[in-house]
């Protein structure tokens, strides 16, 4: 398993200085560290998370963003009980994405399982950013994912001001 923190302090779940050091420095966060002792604890009886490769975790009002290696994401995607066995560790919702992906590619990890039918940038005066995501199908209260929660967490991960879309199959 590769963590942000040593593995020996995510197992006893307590940081040795170095580890305690690079949180206080801010080369690691808290998130990252309190995520690597979660998955350390669930490794113990999980040999599949033990083989995972967590390499941060950003926290933002509650949502947890953890990047992972893309196998990992798949495995814990195609595994209901793996992703619920996740989710009811942390304090919040978790959201998977890539680590080292770029930003079409980390928006479209935040949409999963929906369907994005484009995702445009263009730059606005002053050196502003603007993405648009076009998202396949209609918005309803029943909708599966929180798109004000998916505009926090690009906005706060990414320093991206996004524009969400919905747009209906057209017959």
């Amino acid at each position: 398993m590769k963590l942000p923190i040593c593995n020996f302090d995510a197992k006893n779940a307590v940081l040795c200085p170095k580890c305690e050091n690079n949180v206080e420095v801010g080369i690691i966060t808290k998130a990252d560290a309190d995520a690597s002792i979660i998955l350390a604890k669930l490794a113990k009886s999980n040999p599949t998370i033990d083989k995972f490769s967590l390499y941060s975790c950003k926290e933002f009002n509650g949502n947890y963003v953890l990047s992972l290696a893309k196998n990992d994401i798949m495995i814990i995607r195609q595994s209901r009980v793996l992703y619920r066995l996740l989710q009811d560790q942390f304090q919040g919702k978790i959201w998977l994405v890539e680590a080292d992906e770029d930003d079409k590619k980390f928006i479209e990890d935040l949409f999963f399982p929906t369907k994005i039918l484009s995702i445009n940038s263009v730059w606005a005066p002053g050196g502003v950013q603007k993405t648009k995501a076009v998202v396949s199908g209609k918005w309803t209260p029943r909708f599966p994912i929180d798109t004000n929660k998916i505009i926090q967490i690009v906005k706060n991960a990414r320093n991206l001001d996004i524009e969400i879309e919905f747009e209906e199959k057209r017959r």
